[in-house]
């Protein structure tokens, strides 16, 4: 028979649950940890005076809580002292942030990044950010890792972006190149953008409190992060919610994948931008957005555009509600944009498409965390391992 959890083991599991409660949840009293985490109030003040003694949070401001007795005090996440490097390597972008405990940015970079450069051109770049934001990082604080967010296929044991076909990128070791580059030997954890943004407004967003979630990302690709009973749905490689991939018209566009008719050729960038006799130059949200402005306006050929793309959006999502009955959609990126414009349309087809018990409670919704999900997800990859075990994490 397996022995049970020793002492040791129970008091570092309610260590990482009641930094990740604050993590989430932000400045939370004493009193209130001991409802939420069910310990007796001798336990909470043990773990939070570790837990501050590791300089992971603070204790102070008292809170009233209308009852009898000494006011409770309330516990805050280091987020000056604790943080993670957050990258995010877009179509048209490279940012990079320092993200603190809590999910609080609290430094940026961004560049324009030119489309077609492959990965080794990104971490040069995204290196001399994280350069520069260190050099603003509070004497004696702690980095706990790096995480980044990649528009591509990307293998989960070692960060290898198998493909990135927006990008032109195949089989490019991202994870490794950023180790060796910031002199990491933690190792930098790479996820899909689409998966880290589902992360973070699951954790923190549009989708806290809703455990079946599904995220779509748009800009030239398509892709999908999808929650399952809390749990990110990744695949068995990692490679899982490449919904834009889902073949929808056989025999139509061809695609960067090399299939034809995907999901991504009715509904990216260019299928709004050319079904708006657009084509040129400008491409990007900038493209997007004067196409939908060019709708609002009474454009014919705009709102054709919309209403097209709008028409095929819908019926990818309701394909996507009936597979995975989520409680709730969001539409990040350039789909935002493009949602926004052609909601009635996608909601209509969603009703002709959708199984009325998969469909009759979805709830369809743009990011609250808006263009910061990325980053704020790519740091909580890296602030796992600190949730996980807080003060060994410290430690090492």
């Amino acid at each position: 028979m397996r022995a049970g959890p020793s002492q040791e083991e129970i008091r570092r599991h309610n260590l990482g649950a009641l930094l990740r409660h604050v993590h989430v949840h932000g400045a939370t009293s004493r009193a209130e940890l001991t409802t939420t985490l069910g310990l007796n109030r001798s336990t909470i003040g043990a773990l939070t005076a570790d837990l501050a003694a590791a300089g992971l949070v603070s204790e102070g401001g008292a809170r009233e809580t209308g009852r009898a007795g000494r006011p409770s005090l309330v516990v805050r996440p280091a987020s000056e002292r604790v943080y993670a490097y957050a990258l995010s390597i877009e179509v048209d972008r490279l940012r990079a942030a320092r993200v603190g405990l809590g999910g609080r940015i609290l430094d940026m970079r961004t560049a324009e990044r030119p489309r077609g450069t492959l990965a080794a051109e990104a971490v040069g770049p995204l290196t001399g950010f994280v350069k520069e934001l260190h050099q603003a990082v509070p004497a004696g604080s702690v980095c706990v890792g790096s995480g980044v967010a990649v528009c591509g296929m990307v293998r989960r044991d070692d960060g290898m972006v198998r493909l990135g076909p927006t990008m032109g990128w195949v089989d490019e070791p991202l994870g490794a190149a950023l180790a060796e580059a910031l002199g990491d030997d933690r190792g930098v954890l790479v996820g899909n953008v689409s998966d880290v943004c589902a992360l973070a407004e699951h954790t923190r967003g549009a989708a806290v409190g809703c455990d079946h979630v599904i995220y779509l990302y748009g800009d030239v690709g398509i892709g999908a992060g999808i929650i399952a009973g809390g749990r990110r749905v990744t695949g068995h490689g990692g490679y899982g919610g490449e919904v834009g991939h889902m073949v929808v018209h056989p025999g139509g566009r061809p695609c960067l994948c090399g299939s034809r008719g995907c999901w991504e050729t009715e509904i990216g960038e260019h299928a709004l931008i050319q079904a708006a006799g657009r084509s040129g130059a400008v491409v990007g949200r900038e493209a997007v957005l004067a196409v939908v402005d060019a709708a609002d306006r009474g454009d014919s050929q705009a709102q054709a555009a919309v209403r097209q793309v709008g028409n095929w959006l819908g019926f990818g999502v309701a394909n996507l509600v009936n597979i995975f009955n989520p409680e709730t959609v969001i539409f990040g990126g350039t789909l935002r944009d493009v949602y926004l414009a052609a909601a009635a349309h996608v909601r209509s087809r969603l009703n002709s498409n959708g199984l009325p018990a998969c469909r009759e409670h979805v709830r369809l919704r743009t990011p609250k965390l808006g263009d910061d999900a990325p980053l704020i997800g790519a740091a909580e990859l890296a602030f796992e391992q600190l949730l996980a075990d807080p003060l060994d994490a410290v430690a090492g």
